[in-house]
């Protein structure tokens, strides 16, 4: 191994002035020289603690060992036997809290890019063309709904198929892929890498169903017990936008961070005209919050026209949400950052558009329940912003549809959440298990994934043992 390396290796990223004229995607990954260099700083722990700290649980030292022989493939291949959607999650994880967050590297020096390697291994693989698909062993007979297309339902169809069920992902919209298709933006997780990880799934014998709405189309208890789905799995993600409720607030020009993505990454506003979805952005765009969310909107408007784009959020940049690079590339690409401000009315002009956002200044007082300093307003502070176009970023709840059409079924009363066991995932009725930001909130796509695989073992559990009395009970009771 020899003398230990302190830095990591840096992944190469577009030039600023050529990325924000594009959607093109930013970070352009490691080299095979590049790979196997920051693979050989990795220790290949014997009790590693990067595992436990990885929501699906990848042997990280086990695909890390393969970089340094030079076998991508095989690395490739461990890392798929716990997590189908390596060049999804090497690019869009949090690493820095998780894996890399706990690497032991880490301790004293810049922990192994672990993140980077998982993405240059997926990468390497489509590149050849070699992606090879496990057989599965044993067939069973049982049926099973998957619920959305996101990463808890893809990562839960992907298991239960290997395991041998008969597996259909139903998904409302015209694409498979959920937030990672409306809701990351194409410079950060390109739609054909979106596209790649489906079709991977699918050859593992999955069925997938688009503009098929559950609780529209039809209902949950229509699938099971009309269409003989034996089990369910919700993971329709947390899709509707929060607002703040104050004046102004419906005045033309305002959009939630949801419906603007969404226009421009799935509905391919980023292409008009050459598809015909516009997106009204003026010179000057708001931004409201400092989420992962909040940066994905503030860059889409730059590289939509947008000649100023400011991000406005009521703590400082010690409490953003947002991951440290992400946020650092929104300040290498301009975009500025009004901290300590809060939005109290919007103003609008004599044909009903946006032109002023009037903002409070704001101060930190005691932690509140987030463990993040609590915004206090301060009286009489009040300002006015000039612009053209506001976004809305400060969180999404799960839709209520299904909860609402599917008998038995209870949602968090004040979350709006759908109610499951922390453990198992089982909800409220019989058969149905939910995971991801459904359960939880807005989270992350690891989060929601290492749901997906965590419930698939007990839908598992669950239909081996469907006739064993108090299944359920003992199911959600766990």
């Amino acid at each position: 191994m020899g003398k230990i390396k302190p830095k990591r290796v840096e992944m190469a990223k577009r030039p600023v002035e050529e990325r924000i004229k594009s959607f093109d995607e930013v970070a352009l990954g490691y080299t095979e020289e590049e790979a196997i260099k920051e693979a050989e700083r990795c220790l290949l722990c014997p009790k590693p603690t990067c595992v436990p700290a990885c929501p699906v649980h990848i042997d990280i030292p086990g695909f890390i060992k393969w970089i340094q022989k030079g076998d991508f493939l095989q690395a490739v291949k461990v890392i798929k036997q716990d997590n189908p959607l390596p060049a999804v999650c090497g690019r869009v994880c949090p690493q820095e809290d998780q894996c890399e967050g706990s690497c032991v590297m880490g301790r004293k020096f810049e922990p192994i890019a672990i993140g980077r390697l998982e993405r240059f291994v997926a990468d390497y693989e489509a590149k050849v063309g070699n992606i090879e698909v496990q057989p599965v062993k044993e067939k069973r007979a049982e049926k099973v709904a998957i619920v959305g297309s996101g990463p808890s339902g893809l990562v839960c169809a992907s298991q239960l198929a290997q395991m041998g069920y008969k597996v259909t992902v139903f998904e409302s919209l015209h694409e498979f892929g959920g937030v990672l298709v409306y809701g990351i933006p194409q410079f950060r997780l390109p739609k054909d890498i979106v596209k790649r990880e489906v079709e991977y799934i699918r050859k593992l014998g999955v069925e997938f169903v688009k503009n098929f709405f559950v609780g529209r189309t039809r209902t949950l208890d229509e699938l099971m017990e009309e269409d003989g789905y034996e089990a369910v799995f919700i993971g329709t993600g947390a899709g509707l936008p929060r607002f703040q409720g104050i004046p102004g607030e419906n005045l033309l020009g305002i959009y939630s961070a949801n419906e603007f993505l969404t226009r421009i990454n799935l509905m391919r506003g980023y292409k008009f005209p050459e598809y015909d979805t516009p997106v009204k952005v003026g010179n000057t765009v708001a931004v409201i919050g400092a989420g992962n969310v909040a940066m994905d909107a503030a860059r889409s408007a730059l590289r939509s026209g947008a000649k100023k784009v400011m991000i406005l959020y009521r703590r400082t940049e010690k409490e953003m949400t947002a991951r440290a690079e992400e946020a650092e590339n929104a300040m290498e690409e301009g975009i500025e950052f009004h901290f300590l401000v809060n939005p109290v009315r919007y103003h609008g002009d004599e044909n009903g558009w946006v032109k002023e956002v009037e903002v409070i200044k704001m101060r930190l007082g005691e932690p509140d329940e987030s463990g993040r300093r609590r915004p206090i307003p301060i009286e009489g502070s009040e300002y006015r912003i000039p612009v053209d176009t506001v976004v809305v970023a400060i969180g999404q709840v799960p839709s209520p549809i299904i909860a609402q059409t599917t008998k038995g079924l209870k949602r968090h009363e004040r979350r709006g959440t759908l109610l499951a066991n922390e453990k198992t995932f089982a909800t409220t009725k019989k058969g149905v298990f939910a995971g991801g930001d459904v359960v939880t909130g807005a989270a992350t796509v690891i989060l929601a994934a290492g749901a997906g695989k965590d419930a698939a073992k007990y839908i598992d559990y669950y239909l081996k043992n469907k006739d064993k009395p108090n299944i359920w009970e003992e199911l959600t009771n766990s």
